[in-house]
């Protein structure tokens, strides 16, 4: 039939190619046997009334309207043959849509199928199993919705949800009818998530997380199938894959879980050494009732262990009296070396004081003798200076102009020395020392 259906196609489309090259064709036939005709008959116009001179082509004959028209309508028919013809791929079905009355009951499964062409169409839907999922938190490789529920305490909690489903074939016309397009995103979804966020709020978040996991899931599937069923929307299996917990959340969750696993781990430890204690107290008893059968049966055994003991016991209490001895020596010896190592410290404590008390005068004795010796240089080279001054007075106008010689270029200076304001400083200096001196003013301090 699909073969069927494309051979008719493929002749209602030749059929109307048909009819399109032979309407062309007779009009440029005609067309241009006329412009002949017309050029034949120009040269001479008294000739064309004669019989003789007339064309011998008859006037050219009409479009080929008839023709034209049988192939378009061959066409036509075909196509209409062709577009009745509906076939349904494997994994789908279809439902039938009229112009006229709406969505036909039933449905039309995988195979051909014969529609009224013009009026009816058919919808197909997969029926196939689909899958819908969602992420636990952001950032994930697969660009699927992060569905985030919040638990009793208020804290968000990420869950990985993957719902499989699929629609009832046999109920196409309602979901056609009655049910928003595309079924996925606008009725399995927002059911799926509203349904994980209204029962999380019932639930600790550490009872989704281990104890009460299943049985959150299971209250989710059951839920979803009951609100997807009335639509036909058949749920065959609800996974919760990953529960995205806080990070702090976590990090204490996981730590209370260590120390449930040791207390765990400690009850197990008790309740062996009870059983061991029992097992002991059962062996203990049998073994005392074998020693009391023993006793009635031989007497005379046990006053051989019972001496035994006693010769045990002789060996056994000078060994303990040694050891004991033995503790006290090491006890003393170590009190003695405490004592040694206390008074060793000590010494050397005061050793330590007594060099640092020897260093610190050693370094106040060379600041002294450092200073003594800075103060007689420094007396030293005051005199030196005060006699080059009163050797030669001079001196302290060369140093002067040296001084300013990086800023004074030219210096122009009496010869009388007036106005010169070193004569004034020598002159003063030169009447400190010559009282002091006892010695008659020199002729430059006269000056």
């Amino acid at each position: 039939m699909l073969f069927l259906k494309y051979l008719l196609l493929f002749i209602g489309i030749g059929s109307f190619a048909a009819a399109a090259a032979v309407a062309a064709f007779d009009a440029f036939f005609k067309y241009d046997l006329g412009r002949f005709l017309r050029r034949a008959a120009a040269p001479d116009a008294a000739e064309s009334a004669s019989p003789r001179a007339r064309p011998r082509f008859a006037a050219p004959a009409a479009i080929r309207w008839p023709l034209a028209g049988k192939f378009v309508a061959a066409g036509a028919a075909a196509l209409l043959c062709s577009s009745s013809i509906v076939v349904v791929p494997d994994g789908e079905a279809g439902v039938r849509i009229s112009q006229l009355s709406g969505v036909q009951p039933g449905a039309l499964y995988a195979g051909t199928h014969l529609v009224t062409p013009l009026i009816d169409r058919i919808q197909l839907y997969d029926i196939r199993d689909r899958v819908f999922s969602t992420v636990a938190a952001e950032g994930s490789r697969e660009k699927l919705e992060v569905l985030t529920v919040q638990g009793r305490e208020g804290l968000s909690i990420g869950l990985a949800v993957t719902v499989r489903y699929r629609i009832d074939a046999g109920k196409l016309d309602y979901i056609q009818a009655n049910l928003p397009q595309p079924v996925d995103a606008e009725i399995v979804e927002p059911v799926v998530t509203s349904v994980f966020r209204d029962l999380a709020p019932n639930y600790d978040v550490r009872d989704i997380f281990s104890a009460k996991r299943a049985e959150f899931r299971d209250r989710a599937a059951r839920t979803i199938t009951q609100k997807l069923a009335p639509d036909s929307i058949l749920v065959k299996e609800v996974m919760l894959r990953k529960i995205q917990l806080p990070g702090e959340y976590a990090r204490g969750l996981e730590g209370l879980l260590e120390k449930e696993q040791q207390d765990d781990q400690t009850s197990v430890e008790v309740q062996i050494q009870q059983k061991m204690v029992k097992i002991s107290e059962s062996q203990g008893e049998s073994a005392r009732i074998r020693e009391v059968k023993k006793a009635e049966a031989d007497g005379q055994s046990r006053v051989i262990m019972a001496k035994a003991d006693s010769d045990a016991m002789q060996y056994t209490l000078p060994l303990k009296q040694k050891q004991i001895e033995q503790s006290r020596l090491e006890a003393e010896a170590r009190k003695e070396a405490i004592i040694q190592n206390a008074e060793a410290e000590a010494q050397a404590k005061v050793i330590d004081s007594k060099a640092e008390q020897q260093r610190d005068e050693l370094l106040a004795e060379a600041e002294a003798n450092r200073i003594r010796v800075t103060s007689k240089a420094n007396a030293a080279q005051l005199e030196l200076e005060a006699a080059a001054l009163k050797s030669n007075p001079l001196l302290v106008q060369y140093t002067v102009a040296q001084k300013l010689s990086d800023k004074v270029q030219i210096m122009l200076v009496p010869n009388d020395g007036k106005f010169f304001f070193t004569n004034d400083v020598l002159r003063s200096a030169m009447a400190g020392e010559a009282p002091g001196a006892g010695d008659p003013p020199s002729d430059a301090a006269k000056r």
